[in-house]
C-alpha cells in the first residue's frame, strides 16, 4: 500500500504526479514545473485527436527528452475501437515499443488483448474510460494483466479507499481538470450534434455550448434555458479540483495523481503542475505524527490562491466527499474570468533572457516570473530588444525579444513562464 509504519503511524509514500502533454511544448512545460510522468497521444487511437499530438518521430524525441529528465512517458490508446481501428494497430504498438515508452493507457478490451500479445513488455494502464467503479472490477482487470487502474471520476474517497484495501496493484486518480457531462467521459452528444465522435477522439465539447429553447409551434422564437435565473449553460460543469483533499488522498494509498488538460495551454499545464508539485513536496516534509489524522492537514494558503489563477471554470470536488449537485455547475458562462494571463516563455536564460511573447508585452509592464517552486518574482519591463539588437517598445504574440527587467531575471530558467495581471480594457 506504499506506506511505512513509524511509531504506529502509517506514513504514506508520496505518489507520482502525472501531467498532460498535448504537444512537445506542453510536455517540456510539465517537466519543467515538476511532473514525474507525462501522458500523450500519437496521431491515432487517442481521445484527444484535436490536440497537437505526436508523430512516430516526435514520440521518440519526446521519450528521449523525458527520460533525460528522469520523467516517464505514458501513451494513450484509449479510443473505444471499431473493427476498422485495428488496421495498423500492431505496427503502431511496435513503434511505441521501439521509442521506449513506459506504459500504454488503454480502455478497449480488444486493444488491450492486442497490446498484450504484440508488445507484452510494455505495461498497460487501464484508462478511466473503462469505468472501473468497484473493487471487483479492479480485481478482474488486475487478473487480466493490467499494471495500473485509472479509476472512474465518479468515485468518492471512501469508495477509493475500499478499492485500495482490496487490491495491491497501482491505482491512479484524476485530481484536477475538466469534467465531462457524461459518465467517465463516455459521451455521445458530440456525435449526435456535430458528427464528431467523442469516443474516437473528436469531441466538439457541446457540453460547453450556450443553449436556448424553441417551442414546437413557435419556430424562430428562442427562449433562454434558465435554472433559477442563473443562465443558459445547462451542461457546463466546474473543473475538478482535489487540491485541498490531497492529504487524505495521499494517505489513502494513491499511486499516481493525474491532471487533465492535453487541450489546455502551457500556462494551464505549467501552472497546475507547479501547484500540485508544491503541495506534494509540502506533504513529503511533514512530521510523521501529522499523518495520524490526514483530514486535519492543511495546505499552505498560497496554494489555494494560486490554483484559482490557473483554472477556467472554477473548482469542484465532484464525488470526493458527496454526490455533486447544481452548485457544481456554471450556468451563466462557459468559463470564469481569470485575473492573470501568460505573457512570455523563456527561450534562452540570462539576466536579460530571450523570451517568446504569448500576449502583447510592452515596456513599462509589471510582470511575474513563475518559479518552478512555489512563488513568483515581480519584474518591471524596462527595455526590450529584437534578436538583431534593435530596441522595441512592444512585442506581439510570437515575437522573440531580449527582456531587460528590474530586477534582472537571474533566476529565470529555460521554458519558464512569465505572467501578469490582466490589463483593464
Amino acid at each position: 500500500m506504499n506506506k511505512k509504519e513509524s511509531n504506529k503511524v502509517l506514513v504514506p509514500t508520496i505518489p507520482e504526479l502525472l501531467a498532460p502533454a498535448g504537444n512537445f511544448e506542453k510536455m517540456v512545460t510539465a517537466i519543467h514545473y515538476g511532473a514525474d510522468a507525462v501522458y500523450m497521444g500519437g496521431k491515432q487511437y487517442s481521445l484527444r485527436a484535436k490536440a497537437g499530438n505526436f508523430s512516430d518521430e516526435a514520440m521518440a524525441e519526446a521519450v528521449a527528452y523525458a527520460h533525460d529528465h528522469e520523467v516517464k512517458i505514458y501513451v494513450t490508446i484509449n479510443i473505444l475501437a471499431h473493427n476498422r481501428d485495428f488496421d495498423g494497430l500492431d505496427q503502431y504498438l511496435l513503434s511505441l515499443r521501439d521509442a521506449g515508452v513506459d506504459a500504454l493507457i488503454i480502455s478497449d478490451p480488444g486493444i488491450f488483448m492486442r497490446a498484450r500479445k504484440t508488445v507484452p513488455e510494455i505495461p498497460v494502464h487501464l484508462s478511466t474510460q473503462a469505468n472501473v467503479t468497484n473493487a471487483q472490477a479492479a480485481t478482474f482487470w488486475f487478473e487480466q494483466g493490467v499494471s495500473r487502474l485509472n479509476l472512474a471520476r465518479e468515485l468518492s474517497l471512501q469508495e477509493f479507499e475500499e478499492v485500495r484495501q482490496t487490491v495491491s496493484g497501482e491505482l491512479e486518480i484524476f485530481v484536477h481538470g475538466a469534467i465531462c457531462i457524461s459518465y467517465s467521459g463516455r459521451c455521445m452528444l458530440s456525435n449526435y450534434m456535430t458528427g464528431r465522435d467523442a469516443n474516437q477522439g473528436a469531441c466538439a465539447h457541446p457540453c460547453r455550448y450556450k443553449y436556448k429553447l424553441v417551442e414546437e409551434k413557435r419556430p424562430g422564437e428562442y427562449f433562454p434555458v434558465e435554472e433559477d435565473d442563473r443562465g443558459t449553460y445547462i451542461f457546463n460543469s466546474k473543473d475538478l479540483c482535489l487540491l485541498q483533499g490531497l492529504p487524505e488522498l495521499v494517505a489513502s494509498g494513491a499511486d499516481s495523481l493525474k491532471i487533465e488538460g492535453r487541450m489546455k495551454s502551457i500556462f494551464y499545464v505549467g501552472g497546475v503542475t507547479r501547484i500540485y508539485r508544491a503541495a506534494l513536496d509540502f506533504l513529503k516534509e511533514l512530521p510523521e505524527e501529522a499523518w495520524g489524522n490526514p483530514a486535519e492537514i492543511k495546505l499552505p494558503e498560497i496554494l489555494v490562491t494560486e490554483i484559482a489563477k490557473t483554472g477556467t471554470r472554477g473548482g469542484t470536488e465532484n464525488f470526493f466527499k458527496q454526490v455533486p449537485g447544481g452548485s457544481e455547475m456554471i450556468y451563466t458562462t462557459t468559463r470564469v474570468a481569470m485575473e492573470v494571463e501568460p505573457v512570455a516563455v523563456i527561450r534562452k536564460e540570462g539576466a536579460a533572457p530571450l523570451v517568446e511573447a504569448r500576449n502583447v508585452l510592452e515596456t513599462g509592464d509589471v510582470i511575474e516570473y513563475m518559479l518552478p517552486a512555489m512563488g513568483c518574482i515581480p519584474l518591471l519591463v524596462q527595455r526590450m530588444e529584437t534578436e538583431t539588437g534593435e530596441e522595441t517598445v512592444r512585442a506581439n504574440p510570437g515575437n522573440r525579444v531580449v527582456l531587460y527587467t528590474n530586477p534582472p531575471l537571474e533566476q529565470g530558467k529555460l521554458n519558464g513562464i512569465l505572467r501578469r495581471n490582466k490589463k483593464k480594457s
